[in-house]
């Protein structure tokens, strides 16, 4: 391997080469600046490192203010080293089941509290908000997100029937990847979107399919009613679950399969994840998923360069849960 580690390409030769925190910071710079850093705090350019404490100076006299490489990033404010952060988000992001905050917090020697903030933190490096539509052959269907009634303690049972009572409501969308391309393991992959939604109405479902395809797209879901009236605006095909899954090209397959590892993932390792974090989750197996053609260092560098402009305080985290009973079950 030689004494330097110039390419980093599996988990122990990376804890080896970004231990250096030289290294880390050279990294971060590259990805964020490209070499030349700015003031995040006026954009400026004029300004002068120091090195002693590995953090700049802006020269700006209306400005003036020092800044380290976590300044504008999700790990602003955090006194963990740039070594264990760039270790959990090589971890997390390749961690095909994902990985525990307890995990974590034995791995990198920081605590699970701190671990579990990290993590949340990552997570929302890895969510990759695009405004361009899927098209050509999608796929839609949602899913039941969370323990059975009959599993509940007493106090925290519902009774209000079964089967999906008391369960979180995920509506996943996913665009195919052209069928001779898919033969070609360089090519691209399907692609997939998911997120939480109030209820199955017609209403909502359709809203929110059209608000992620594009018109006169073929469009595959199952039978349920929500789906019906699509037809004008696409290309809409069903297949009924009662009696087959798959007729044809007319079937949700992919999405079934992306919904197993989602739930293998939150069973088996999260365990229990709360309804107004469950987005967060989504973020995190939407960007594996998404990102299955990368090798592990290419999905660290993916969510690497994804860290800058986005802020999460431990105090957004902890209060979440009212803006998901605001905005997604509206009281």
């Amino acid at each position: 391997m030689g004494n330097e580690l110039t390419v980093p390409k599996t988990l122990q030769e990376a804890i080896i080469f970004y231990a250096n925190p030289d290294r880390c910071l050279e990294l971060l710079i590259d990805l964020r600046w490209q070499g030349g850093a700015a003031c995040p705090y006026c954009a400026g350019k004029d300004v002068t490192f120091m090195a002693s404490v590995r953090r700049w100076q802006c020269k700006n006299k209306a400005c003036r203010k020092q800044f380290s490489i976590k300044v504008g990033t999700v790990m602003e404010d955090s006194p963990i080293g740039l070594d264990k952060w760039l270790c959990a988000i090589w971890l997390i992001t390749n961690a095909k089941n994902g990985i525990s905050s307890y995990e974590i917090h034995r791995a990198i020697g920081v605590t699970q509290k701190t671990a579990w903030f990290l993590l949340h933190r990552i997570r929302l490096a890895m969510q990759n908000g695009t405004l361009e539509k899927m098209s050509g052959a999608v796929e839609a269907d949602e899913t039941f997100i969370g323990g059975l009634e009959k599993n509940k303690h007493e106090d925290k049972k519902l009774h209000a029937g079964r089967g999906p009572v008391g369960k979180t409501i995920v509506l996943g969308v996913l665009e195919r990847a052209e069928e001779a391309a898919a033969e070609d393991k360089d090519a691209p992959k399907s692609q997939v979107r998911a997120k939480v939604i109030q209820n199955r109405a017609e209403k909502t479902l359709q809203a929110e399919i059209k608000k992620e395809v594009s018109a006169f797209s073929e469009l595959y879901t199952d039978a349920w009613k929500g789906y019906r009236g699509l037809s004008p605006e696409y290309i809409h095909e069903f297949v009924d679950h009662a009696v087959q899954y798959a007729l044809g090209k007319v079937h949700t397959n992919g999405l079934e399969n992306f919904w197993a590892l989602l739930k293998r993932c939150l069973k088996g390792t999260y365990i229990s994840v709360e309804p107004f974090h469950l987005f967060r989750y989504l973020d995190e197996e939407v960007f594996r998923f998404n990102n299955r053609g990368e090798n592990d260092r290419g999905r660290f560098l993916l969510a690497l360069g994804s860290i800058s402009g986005k802020r999460l305080t431990y105090d957004e985290l902890t209060s979440s849960y009212l803006a998901y009973y605001d905005e997604v079950l509206p009281r």
